[in-house]
């Protein structure tokens, strides 16, 4: 009799488990609406894009500062310690923070294929760079803080430059993407972009840089097919591939722009599609 009454409550257990699980079954099996169902077809589309970017520099510095030739050591280049800046010295400049910036762009898609899309994001990029100075005399071996001198104003504890930018964006991008999930289709996107700095020419900064880069992009996001447009969430690194140093200003401390041998720029971009 108990051997009988163990039985049925675990038959009883197994068919409501059964029954759970045929119910789970159908309800991920259940039809859904699927949108914008003709989209990827289209030879051409166009959109709009708004974007949160950071950026950054990739510095690398004279170290000593005597390594660069055009560096001459004279007795005007008084650092705000009163000491000297001699060839023995290593100058550096780091990013003191990173600061969001603001992108907007046009979209303008092209249909490659099943697959393959090739996208021009023409668009503005507002940004901002704060740099940092320290520097290690020949004599001391711990690295100390370096004030920034501000010739205009007279202020000699500033504790970071900063270089404001506004790029015009050229970005030229291929696109490839997976087959849709229902309404969603994750992708990567890679390519190349110039970009041009319209901002002030840097003839009143303590770092001069040219205008115009070459960047090379990568990235990933997820398309979302919505009932009237489709919408992307992208996230996408700027890697910037020449040197951006320009000459030293003529009127400022020239060790500040003489101690970096090379500046490359980086860009890190999350940007929101509506196409």
């Amino acid at each position: 009799m108990n051997k009988n009454a163990n039985v049925f409550p675990l038959k009883k257990h197994i068919y409501i488990v059964l029954f759970l699980l045929i119910g789970l079954t159908s309800f991920g099996q259940r039809a859904h609406v699927l949108h914008l169902t003709n989209f990827d077809n289209k030879k051409i589309h166009f959109g709009f894009s708004l974007g949160l970017n950071m950026q950054d520099y990739r510095l690398n510095h004279w170290s000593p500062i005597g390594n660069n030739s055009e560096f001459v050591e004279d007795n005007t280049l008084i650092n705000v310690d009163g000491k000297q800046i001699s060839g023995q010295d290593t100058v550096r400049a780091d990013i003191e923070t990173l600061v969001p910036g603001l992108t907007v762009s046009i979209v303008t898609n092209f249909r490659l294929g099943e697959y393959f899309d090739l996208r021009f994001l023409p668009g503005l990029s507002f940004g901002e760079r704060r740099m940092a100075y320290s520097i290690q005399d020949g004599t001391t071996p711990n690295a100390r803080h370096l004030p920034i001198y501000d010739i205009y104003a007279g202020n000699n504890d500033l504790q970071y430059i900063s270089v404001k930018s506004t790029y015009l964006d050229f970005p030229l991008l291929v696109k490839y993407k997976s087959s849709r999930l229902n309404n969603q289709s994750p992708y990567i996107i890679s390519g190349l972009a110039y970009r041009i700095d319209i901002s002030k020419s840097g003839e009143e900064d303590l770092v001069q840089l040219k205008r115009g880069g070459l960047y090379f992009e990568a990235g990933v996001g997820l398309d979302s097919y919505l009932r009237f447009f489709r919408f992307s969430t992208e996230l996408k690194v700027s890697l910037g591939l020449n040197n951006l140093i320009g000459d030293a200003p003529a009127d400022q401390r020239k060790y500040y722009s003489q101690a970096i041998q090379s500046v490359n720029s980086n860009i890190f971009t999350l940007s929101f599609h509506f196409e």
